[in-house]
């Protein structure tokens, strides 16, 4: 069974009507397969096409031994009329156009080769084969907004393998009989069956989001059209936030944030100047009183292990800290010099709903009870 790939000729095609060839039971539904359709099935990277097929749900599409089918949540039979979720599609199809120029760009400037593309559902990844560094995508990105801004005419043409053996096109694999070219003059042309804008112009925007090492080169992460106009809305609605937040102009959250950083590791050091000292005053308070078992409000967890190694120093016996609240929980660190306390901490994990571990004289972690379940299972 051939179904007549409407999608091809015609990417802006909403609705259609075809005639049911099969429609068989399964596990997720019924599987059809249509005489027509201008569902796209998921393949060379880009995501099927969902919508509505003669009143049900199109749940997937994909091609099964050449054939697509269609999995549908209701059985079909005779004609039946299709309509496309248009948002979706067109959403894919300014991805996968971003992701052509991008590829295509960065192939042409740098001779690198695109070695893995994924569409996800709220940014695209590409894979290259070697290391960019960010003044070289930064380029990259440039220029394929500029093309964007062009306004170029996406060509489409079929070509016998062998007939576009002159022609330099990108693809991932050889392929043989037919070939699909999708090209942006002047930027890229690449073998793809999937859909496309019909200008770059439709677009709008592409904007590179991250890079990362990944196995011999770099993965990037990337936003086009409607995907970028929300990402950098929400980016903006953040930044006005901030802006607010630290009485900073828009474009000076970041130098306002540094300031705040700079006075806030100030403050840290500060902080720990004055519990240093509070913390050898008390220990030394301690000195030769054997075990020791500590309430300390507001530490945090470094500070309650700096607090527990002074005293455990000198009180000649096991030093317990423990800083937090009854609804809350409480973080603590438990020690003795040359002691071992692993059979304790274990005990007190199961108890006192805790987590948590370490050395053998030196235990840190939590505990989710009341202060005086602690002080239960310390003998207090």
């Amino acid at each position: 069974m051939i179904t007549q790939k409407l999608f091809e000729c015609n990417a802006y095609l909403k609705d259609f009507d075809a005639q049911v060839l099969s429609c068989e039971e399964g596990k997720n539904g019924y599987a059809v397969v249509l005489d027509r359709t201008a569902f796209y099935p998921e393949g060379g990277g880009q995501p099927c096409d969902l919508g509505v097929l003669g009143g049900a749900r199109v749940l997937d599409v994909h091609t099964r031994d050449g054939v697509i089918v269609h999995s549908v949540d209701a059985p079909l039979s005779g004609r039946v009329h299709g309509a496309i979720d248009w948002d979706r599609r067109f959403d894919l199809m300014q991805q996968h156009s971003g992701e052509h120029l991008i590829s295509g760009t960065a192939h042409r400037l740098y001779g690198v080769e695109n070695v893995g593309f994924h569409m996800g559902a709220e940014l695209i990844t590409i894979d290259f084969d070697r290391v960019l560094r960010m003044e070289e995508l930064a380029v990259v990105e440039a220029q394929v907004n500029a093309a964007i801004w062009a306004n170029l005419e996406t060509k489409i043409s079929y070509f016998d393998s062998e007939a576009a053996c002159d022609i330099d096109y990108r693809s991932k694999k050889a392929i043989e009989g037919q070939l699909r070219l999708v090209e942006f003059p002047g930027v890229d042309i690449c073998a793809c069956c999937g859909t496309h804008v019909a200008r770059t112009g439709e677009i709008g925007l592409v904007k590179l989001l991250s890079v990362v090492k990944f196995h011999q080169g770099v993965r990037i992460e990337l936003v086009c059209g409607r995907r970028a106009y929300e990402y950098l809305s929400a980016v903006t609605a953040q930044n006005r936030t901030i802006s607010g937040l630290l009485s900073a102009k828009p474009l000076e959250t970041a130098k306002a944030v540094e300031r705040t950083l700079a006075e806030l590791n100030q403050f840290k050091q500060e902080k720990a100047l004055w519990e240093g000292r509070c913390f050898a005053a008390l220990s030394e308070s301690l000195r030769g009183t054997g075990d020791v078992l500590l309430f300390e409000e507001n530490l945090i967890p470094d500070s309650v292990r700096r607090l527990c190694v002074e005293i455990m120093a000198v009180c000649g016996g096991r030093c317990g800290v423990f800083s937090g609240t009854d609804e809350a929980g409480y973080a603590y660190a438990l020690g003795q010099e040359n002691g071992d306390l692993r059979a304790l901490v274990k005990d007190m994990n199961a108890a006192l709903n805790g987590r948590g571990g370490g050395k053998p004289n030196f235990a840190q972690g939590r505990v989710a009870a009341k202060r005086a379940e602690i002080e239960v299972f310390f003998g207090k």
